[in-house]
């Protein structure tokens, strides 16, 4: 199970919006993807039809050791995609693990033992984190493979990012040596502007074996699609923003092969 990250300290990039577009595209082409919402929101599970209530056990379970990851997984409407959902139980999480032993390493244990039990096969793993780095995000981090930056093509993005990479460098430093940036996804992209041009540039300059070929555009039925519990590419499949995750798919795939 190759486990992904999908972070950034920044609110309103698309971490959410990629999590369930990319795990929806990725499940089209056959692969078992399990997205894990840390979000105390619970956007990522709601983006899908899985609403509070639906599950009695949730990544709050799963974070706190009241019940096993493998029982936490449901299915969702999307062939192929599954869920451990979240709800605001999460939102007073950060104060129960505060003392705890192995705080940190709550989600990366959990999954260790999903490993070493083999009873369900899942090719990704995408853990949709929080806007914050908080003790939700540094256990998606510790757990993570690597991580997948989205980043809205918009100036203080670029701030944000040089953040994002001095707590992914922490991380790798004190809590997961193997962690790194696997992709960085322009998102929100307005090829009308000459900013949105002007970040991209930036970003390829810094990371120009990172960012992605493929952009995702500024879409409204990208951002219609939640309210109908449905990911976009299957919400309206000809969107410019549905084609562009199924593009981003494609090239994360090939990504992924050439580094294996």
């Amino acid at each position: 199970m190759r486990t992904l990250a999908i972070a950034n300290q920044k609110g309103g990039v698309g971490k959410t919006t990629t999590a369930i577009n990319l795990g929806t595209a990725l499940a089209a082409t056959g692969k078992q993807v399990l997205i894990f919402d840390t979000d105390p929101q619970g956007n990522a599970s709601t983006g899908i039809d899985i609403h509070p209530g639906d599950s009695a056990i949730t990544s709050y379970e799963v974070l706190t050791g009241m019940e096993l990851f493998a029982k936490a997984i449901m299915p969702t409407k999307v062939p192929n995609l599954y869920i451990i959902p979240a709800d605001a139980n999460l939102s007073g999480i950060e104060s129960e693990l505060m003392s705890a032993e192995r705080a940190q390493f709550r989600l990366r244990d959990a999954v260790a033992r999903f490993r070493s039990d083999g009873a369900q096969h899942i090719d990704y793993m995408l853990i949709d984190c929080p806007p914050s780095l908080n003790v939700l995000t540094v256990n998606a981090l510790t757990a993570a493979d690597a991580v997948l930056v989205p980043l809205q093509t918009e100036y203080f993005a670029l701030e944000g990012l040089a953040q994002l990479v001095s707590t992914i460098n922490a991380v790798k430093a004190n809590l997961n040596p193997a962690l790194e940036i696997q992709g960085v996804v322009l998102t929100m992209y307005d090829r009308r502007t000459t900013l949105s041009e002007q970040v991209a540039t930036e970003v390829r300059k810094h990371f120009p074996d990172k960012v992605y070929e493929t952009v995702i555009p500024r879409n409204v039925r990208i951002s219609e699609a939640p309210s109908h519990g449905l990911p976009a590419i299957i919400y309206d499949q000809n969107a410019t923003g549905s084609k562009a995750y199924i593009q981003l798919a494609k090239e994360m795939i090939e990504r992924e092969r050439a580094a294996a």
